[in-house]
């Protein structure tokens, strides 16, 4: 874990839970693509860069999760380096409260008050394509995240983020979370046309084929939308709907668990109501979700 390894010119990548990417600017200065999910990450970050006579200049950071802005608070208060994201990812990273509020739709209890959800605050800038370095480009990937973004180097190498999960991990979790099924679709659709040397996931391995991955994901996403769609052939309320998910997929449910999986069920249930494949109805003060005939 957190091995420095080069995969072109001025493109390396760090071997962690949530792979972290760095890109040379120039002989000294060093852009960091994510952090890392805590504190200890940005020690592990900042001893690699030590090491190579690097200096961190700015953090891009994809997306707003726990473990991909964990590493930013002690990197600035330590190496006084910008950050940047793009649109609201900038209102989490800065005030982390709003992950576990958001996933559970309230305020957080102690329980989802973790750094698993909730990272340092930190300070972020808004990152658009005159922020960029000479030699990276940015583009949008929506749908796992609010306004997710990959990057590629000028060595034609991906960073794509949490677009992608990894197949070990789908056949053990299968509900990967999501806030936006629509355009998590279209994301999909969007990445398998890349044209690259190596696409890096931050969830699984660096591949030079992106096309089967893509593949992967998107059958799961079908997966669980057949499965709503045949738990809800009779009226169902989202706790009994959710409940069927994890015994299906023989998941086990905890506080964190429910958070994220649960705002997924949301996330999809949206989707299919809005496309006219579930109807909702209240009765007895419930609100129930009917699939179509």
């Amino acid at each position: 874990m957190y091995e420095l390894i080069q995969v072109g010119e001025k493109t390396y990548y760090i071997n962690c839970p949530a792979k972290i990417g760095i890109y040379r600017i120039n002989e000294s200065d060093v852009c960091l693509i994510d952090s890392g999910n805590d504190k200890d990450a940005g020690k592990k970050v900042q001893k690699i860069l030590k090491a190579q006579n690097w200096k961190l200049s700015m953090i891009i950071n994809t997306h707003s999760h726990a473990d991909h802005i964990g590493g930013n608070s002690l990197l600035q208060q330590r190496l006084e380096c910008p950050a940047y994201s793009v649109g609201i990812e900038n209102s989490f990273i800065q005030n982390p409260v709003l992950e576990p509020s958001f996933l559970y739709g309230g305020y957080p209890c102690k329980e989802l008050r973790n750094k698993f959800l909730m990272a340092q605050a930190s300070t972020n800038s808004e990152l658009t394509e005159e922020v960029l370095p000479v030699g990276l480009e940015m583009i949008r990937l929506d749908g796992h995240s609010f306004s997710m973004v990959g990057l590629k180097t000028a060595d034609d190498v991906w960073f794509l983020a949490d677009c992608l999960t990894s197949s070990n991990i789908i056949e053990k979790y299968h509900v990967s979370f999501l806030y936006d099924v629509r355009e998590y679709l279209e994301t999909l659709a969007k990445v398998e046309k890349l044209q690259g040397k190596l696409f890096i996931p931050a969830h699984s391995e660096p591949t030079e084929n992106i096309k089967d991955l893509v593949d992967i994901n998107r059958n799961k996403v079908f997966e669980i939308i057949e499965l709503i769609k045949k738990t809800c052939k009779e009226p169902k309320c989202f706790e009994e709907i959710l409940k069927n998910i994890f015994d299906s997929f023989q998941l086990t449910m905890d506080f964190i668990q429910y958070a994220l999986v649960g705002s997924t069920v949301r996330s999809y249930l949206s989707y299919l109501h809005d496309k006219g494949e579930l109807a909702v109805e209240f009765e007895d003060n419930r609100l129930l979700w009917l699939a179509g005939s």
